[in-house]
C-alpha cells in the first residue's frame, strides 16, 4: 500500500512523492486526498482545478513551485546514493530511496508520468478525431465493446454520494438559524421579565429552558449536512471477481456474541449463524466466530445441530437466491413466494427443507427443555468427561472448528464457511471486562485461525436480512479512493416484531434516519453495536493511511536513536508550538508506529523492530498474533505451523492475556464503560478515521426488540449509564482528544451529545413538575403577556414545528414515528436517564458497580403478548408520580376556576396547556400501565372517573384558594337585597 512511508496516489497508482522539504506531498490540504503531482498538473491543465474527493481548489502557484524543486530533490537522492559513508543500517533506507527514484524514471530517463500524460492526451485528440458512432461500433467486434465496458465499469467509483436536495436542505438551515436569533430573543425576553410572586419556579424553569437549548444545539448542528450514499455492487463484481479467475474480494470475519441460552434462545442464535453461512460471497473469504461467554453446554450442542442443518439449508439458499436467509422469519413470511418465475422443482424442496427444518427445530427445543434445569455435578459430554464449563465463572478457553475447507462440506459437495466456537478462559479475581472482552477475544482468536482484513460483528439476535449486505459494505472499504480512510461501515438497525404503533420507539427511527445520515456528512456514523464492518488495522490502534506521519518531538534519530546527522535525510526545525502540537497527535496514535515503516523488511529486520517498538506491551506475548497485525492486507502468517494454530488460539483468549497491554485501552473494543460501542468509534475518529453509513433498500440486518415496558426502560438505562461512564472518565469528548486535531468540530459536538443527553433528566424532571405546582398554587411561570412576549412564543413554537416537519421531509421519516420518538424521550428522560445519572455517580464516589441485564430476545407466543405484561420495577415510579400529580393538578385547576369564576379561565388556558403537554408525552407510559389490547379495563376508567369526581366536589367545597377573609366578604354581599 505504501513505498517507504509515502502512500499511493489515487489516480494512476504511483508514489505521490515528497515536496520541496522533504515531506510527504498533499495537494489539498483540506482533506489530505493521496494524489500526485503529475496527476494534479494533468487536473489543472484539463480545467479542472480542484480537489476530486473535495472540491477545494488547488494552489497552481506552490503546484509550480514543488515542480520546478522535483528536479532538486532527485540530484539529493542522486547524492545519498553515491554518498559510500551510508552503510550499514541505513543501507535499507537507501534500496528503498533508489527503487522509488527507479519508478520514476524510464529506461531513457524521461518520467514515466510524462508518457501517461501524452498518453491521455494523445487518447483525447483521438476521440475528438473518431469517426461516428455506427462506424466505430461497425470497426470493433461485440467481444472486445463488451470487454472494454467492463473494464470501464471496474474503473469507476464503488459508491456515489448523493447530497440532499437543495430545495429541502436551504429551508431546513433558514429555519435552524431563525430559531437560534428566536431563541436568543425569548430567553431576553424570560430573563428580563422575572416572575415575582413565583421567583422560585420563574428561575427552576429559566435553569431548564437553557439547558433544553444547549441539548438543541448539540443534537440539531451535527445534522447540518446530511447525505444519502448509493452502491454500485455491480461494479465491485467486475473489478474484483472477472470470470476466470480466483476471486479478489476481501475476506470476512464474522462475530456473533451470546452469554445466557435461556434468556438468549439458543434457537435465534442458530438462525443468526445460518443466515451469516448462507451469505452471497466466496465461501472461503467467509468464517462465522460465535463467543459463548457464559459456556453453556446448551450453546455448544445447539451450535452442532446448527453446524449439521447448515449443510442443507445454505446449498437451498444459494439455488433460489432466497431472502432473507434466516429459516425463521423466511418460513414466517407472509408473502406469495410463487409470484416469480420459479423451477417447478421449488416448491417440493422448499416444503422438503421446511419440514427438515421443523425437525430441526425440535432437535433443538429439546436441547433446551434438557438443560433448563442442570444437575448439581454439571454436564457431562458423551465420552463421559465433565463439562468444562460447568462453572462459567471458572473454566479453561474452548475452542471448537465445525466446517470450512478441511471440515464437513454440504450435501452437494462443495466447501461452507468456516464456523468456530469460542469460549475464553475466566478465573476469579480477573477482570473479563463482559462484551468487550469477549470481541477482543475474537478478534485475536480470529487472526490467528483466519486474520480477514475486515470484521462485522453482530448481536445474537441480529440475522442477515439481506444476502448481499456484505458486498455493499465492500463498495465502500475496498474502493481505492473511499476505503483508504474508512475504520468502519455502519448499517441501520431494523427490527423485526414489533407492534404496530410502535408504542415504545423501539424502532429509533429519526435516530437512524436522520441523526446518521448527518454525522455521515461530517466524518461518519457513531459505532452503534451491531451491524458494523470493521476495518481490522483500526482496531488495532493504526492511523489511517493517508494520515501524514507524526514527527517525534525530538531531535533525535528515529531509528538508531542518537543524534539526526546519521539520518538519510533531515527535517526543518520547527517551533515549540508545532512540536508540542506534533507530541500531542502522536498520543492519539495508539500504536505509535506505521506500518509502512516496516513493509520492506526482511525477517532479521522485522524481528528487531517488534522488539524495538514494544509491539509484545502492546499486543501481548504471541508472536504469530504479532506478526499477523503487521499484514495490512490479512491472511495467516506464513511462520506459523497450521498444527500449532489452535494451541496459539486458545493461548491468546487466556484470562491473563490483556494484562499490562494496550487491549481495552487504546486498541480493540475499548474498555470503561457498558456501551464499548460509543467509546471504540470515538476513538477511531479521534485517531483521523472517518466512517461511512450504508443503507441498501433491503434491510441488511434484522433484530429483535424488547416491546415490553420494563425490558425496554432496563434497556435505556443501561444505554444512559455507559454515557454517563464516559463522561466520567478520561475519554469524555469534553476534553479528550483535542491535540490531534483530527475529530472534527460538528462530530465532537455529536459525541458530547451522546454522553450528556442523560443528564438532561434532572431539568426534564423538574421541568414537567411544574405545571402541576402552578395549577395547585394558582401561580404561573410567565408573567401577564404582552403582544411581543405572545409572538415569540408563538415564534418558538412554530420554528419547533417546521425545523421538525422539514427533518422528516428530507430523511424521509413520518410523522408518528417522530411523535413516537417524542414521547419515549420523555419516558425515558423521567425514568432510565434519571436513574443512570444517580448510579454512575455513585459507582464513581463510593465504587458501586451495577451489573446491567441482559435483554430477553424471545417474546410471547400470542402476538405482541410480552407488550401487555407489566414487570414492576423502580423505574415506573418517577412517570408514574408525574401523572399522577398532573392529573391532580389539571382538577384542581378547573375547580378553582368554576369557583372563582370568569377572570380565573385566562391564566388557567397556560396553566392547563402545559400539564396536558406533560401527560400527552407519557401517555404511552399509561397505556403500558392500565391498558392491553389498546382498551383500558372498564373498572380502571370507572374508578378514574368516581375518584376525579369526588376529588373535584371536595376541592370545590374546601374552596383552599380563597381566604377566610374573602369568603366572608362575600358572604355578607350576597345578603344585601339589590
Amino acid at each position: 500500500m505504501m513505498e517507504s512511508g509515502v502512500p499511493l496516489c489515487n489516480t494512476c497508482g504511483e508514489a505521490v512523492g515528497v515536496d520541496e522539504k522533504g515531506e510527504v506531498f498533499v495537494a489539498c490540504q483540506e482533506c489530505n486526498f493521496a494524489i500526485c503531482k503529475a496527476c494534479v498538473e494533468y487536473e489543472i491543465n484539463g480545467r479542472k482545478k480542484a480537489c476530486l474527493r473535495c472540491g477545494t481548489p488547488f494552489e497552481a502557484n506552490s503546484m509550480a513551485d514543488a515542480e520546478r524543486n522535483e528536479l532538486g530533490s532527485r540530484s539529493t537522492m542522486a547524492a545519498q546514493l553515491n554518498d559510500p559513508q551510508d552503510t550499514g543500517i541505513h543501507a535499507r533506507h537507501i534500496s528503498s530511496v533508489s527503487t522509488l527514484d527507479s519508478e520514476y524514471n524510464d529506461e531513457t530517463g524521461n518520467p514515466i508520468w510524462k508518457n501517461r500524460v501524452e498518453s491521455w492526451k494523445d487518447k483525447k485528440n483521438k476521440k475528438k478525431k473518431a469517426p461516428t458512432k455506427a462506424e466505430k461500433e461497425a470497426q470493433v467486434p461485440p467481444e472486445q465493446q463488451m470487454e472494454e465496458k467492463q473494464i470501464a465499469d471496474a474503473s469507476e467509483p464503488l459508491s456515489t454520494v448523493i447530497p440532499i436536495a437543495k430545495s429541502k436542505l436551504a429551508p431546513y438551515r433558514t429555519v435552524i438559524i431563525m430559531r437560534l436569533i428566536i431563541l436568543a430573543l425569548f430567553f431576553h425576553y424570560r430573563v428580563t421579565h422575572p416572575v415575582d410572586s413565583a421567583y422560585p419556579l420563574w428561575l427552576t424553569s429559566i435553569i431548564c429552558e437553557i439547558w433544553f437549548a444547549y441539548s438543541w444545539v448539540l443534537d440539531q448542528f451535527p445534522k447540518w449536512s446530511p447525505v444519502n450514499r448509493i452502491t454500485h455492487v455491480d461494479r465491485l463484481s467486475a473489478r474484483y471477481e472477472k470470470e476466470g479467475e480466483p476471486s479478489e474480494l476481501a475476506a470476512v470475519d464474522f462475530f456473533v456474541s451470546t452469554v445466557d441460552p435461556l434468556k438468549e434462545p439458543p434457537l435465534i442464535t442458530a438462525n443468526t449463524v445460518l443466515s451469516i453461512l448462507a451469505v452471497d460471497y466466496p465461501v472461503d473469504k467467509v468464517s462465522c466466530y460465535l463467543s459463548d461467554d457464559g459456556a453453556a453446554m446448551l450453546s455448544f450442542e445447539s451450535l452442532v445441530e446448527t453446524a449439521d442443518f447448515a449443510r442443507k439449508w445454505v446449498p437451498f439458499c444459494k439455488k433460489y437466491s432466497i431472502e432473507p436467509r434466516a429459516p425463521e422469519f423466511y418460513f414466517s413470511q407472509k408473502i406469495d413466494y410463487l409470484k416469480d418465475k420459479i423451477p417447478p422443482s421449488f416448491v417440493e424442496e422448499r416444503r422438503a427443507m421446511k419440514v427438515k427444518y421443523e425437525e430441526f427445530k425440535v432437535r433443538v427445543n429439546a436441547l433446551v427443555a434438557q438443560r433448563a434445569e442442570g444437575p448439581e455435578e454439571g454436564w457431562f459430554k458423551q465420552d463421559g468427561t465433565p463439562w468444562p464449563g460447568n462453572n462459567f465463572c471458572d473454566h479453561p478457553g474452548m475452542i471448537q472448528v465445525f466446517l470450512g475447507s478441511s471440515g464437513a462440506h454440504d450435501i452437494e459437495g462443495n466447501e461452507l464457511p468456516r464456523l468456530v466456537y469460542v469460549s475464553r478462559e475466566k478465573r476469579p479475581g480477573f477482570q473479563h471486562h463482559k462484551k468487550a472482552g469477549a470481541e477482543n477475544a475474537l478478534v485475536r482468536v480470529s487472526a490467528i485461525l483466519t486474520n480477514a482484513r475486515y470484521i462485522l460483528n453482530l448481536d445474537c439476535d441480529h440475522y442477515v436480512n439481506y444476502s448481499n449486505a456484505v458486498r455493499e459494505a465492500m463498495c465502500f472499504l475496498m474502493d481505492p479512493q473511499v476505503g483508504r480512510n474508512l475504520c468502519y461501515v455502519q448499517f441501520p438497525q431494523r427490527f423485526d416484531g414489533i407492534d404496530r404503533s410502535d408504542r415504545y420507539a423501539n424502532r429509533n427511527t429519526v435516530f437512524f434516519d436522520v441523526n446518521m445520515k448527518g454525522l455521515d456528512g461530517i466524518q461518519g456514523p457513531v459505532y452503534v453495536g451491531t451491524g458494523c464492518v470493521f476495518n481490522r488495522q483500526a482496531l488495532y490502534g493504526y492511523g489511517p493511511p493517508s494520515m501524514p506521519n507524526l514527527p517525534k518531538p525530538s531531535s533525535s534519530c528515529s531509528w538508531c536513536g542518537c543524534c539526526s546527522c546519521c539520518c538519510p535525510s533531515k527535517k526543518p526545525t520547527k517551533d515549540l508550538s508545532e512540536v508540542y502540537r506534533d507530541s500531542k497527535r502522536e498520543d492519539l496514535n495508539a500504536a505509535i508506529f506505521n506500518l509502512g515503516e516496516i513493509d520492506n523488511y526482511d525477517e532479521h529486520e522485522r524481528s528487531m523492530l517488534i522488539s524495538q517498538m514494544s509491539f509484545e506491551k502492546t499486543f501481548g506475548l504471541s508472536t504469530v498474533f504479532i506478526e499477523s497485525t503487521l499484514l495490512a492486507n490479512g491472511g495467516v502468517p506464513e511462520s506459523a505451523h497450521p498444527s500449532m494454530l489452535i494451541k496459539e488460539a486458545i493461548h491468546v483468549i487466556s484470562c491473563g492475556y490483556e494484562e499490562k497491554t494496550a487491549w481495552g485501552k487504546e486498541i480493540g473494543w475499548i474498555y470503561g464503560s457498558v456501551t464499548e460501542d460509543i467509546l471504540t468509534g470515538f476513538k477511531m475518529h479521534c485517531r483521523g478515521w472517518r466512517s461511512v453509513y450504508c443503507m441498501p433498500l433491503r434491510p441488511a440486518f434484522k433484530g429483535s426488540a424488547p416491546i415490553n415496558l420494563s425490558d425496554r426502560l432496563h434497556q435505556v438505562l443501561r444505554w444512559a449509564l455507559g454515557s454517563v461512564e464516559i463522561f466520567l472518565s478520561r475519554h469524555c469528548p469534553l476534553w479528550y482528544g483535542f491535540g490531534g486535531g483530527r475529530l472534527k468540530w460538528l462530530q465532537r459536538l455529536a459525541y458530547i451529545n451522546t454522553i450528556v443527553y442523560p443528564f438532561t433528566s434532572l431539568p426534564l424532571v423538574a421541568y414537567c413538575t411544574i405545571p402541576a405546582i402552578c395549577l395547585l398554587t394558582g401561580k404561573f411561570i410567565i408573567p401577564t403577556l404582552s403582544n411581543l412576549a405572545s409572538v415569540l412564543i408563538l415564534g418558538l413554537f412554530l420554528s419547533i414545528i417546521v425545523t421538525s416537519v422539514l427533518e422528516l421531509r428530507w430523511g424521509g421519516v413520518s410523522i408518528e414515528d417522530w411523535w413516537r420518538n417524542e414521547q419515549f424521550w420523555v419516558i425515558g428522560g423521567v425514568s432510565a436517564h434519571l436513574f443512570a445519572v444517580f448510579q454512575g455517580f455513585l459507582k464513581m464516589l463510593a465504587g458501586l458497580d451495577t451489573n446491567f441485564t441482559v435483554t430477553t430476545k424471545a417474546a410471547d407466543d400470542a402476538e405482541f403478548g410480552e407488550l401487555y405484561m407489566i414487570k414492576w420495577t423502580t423505574l415506573l415510579i418517577p412517570p408514574t408520580t408525574l401523572l399522577i400529580v398532573n392529573m391532580v393538578g389539571v382538577v384542581a385547576g378547573f375547580s378553582d376556576a368554576l369557583n372563582k369564576g370568569y377572570e380565573a379561565w385566562g391564566p388557567l388556558f397556560g396553566q392547563v396547556f402545559f400539564a396536558f403537554w406533560v401527560i400527552l408525552h407519557l401517555y404511552p407510559f399509561l397505556k403500558g400501565l392500565m391498558g392491553r389490547q389498546n382498551r383500558t379495563p372498564t373498572i380502571v376508567v370507572l374508578w378514574s372517573v368516581l375518584l376525579a369526581s369526588v376529588f373535584s366536589l371536595v376541592w370545590v367545597k374546601i374552596d383552599p384558594f380563597v381566604s377566610k377573609s374573602d369568603a366572608d366578604l362575600s358572604q355578607s354581599c350576597s345578603s344585601i337585597d339589590c
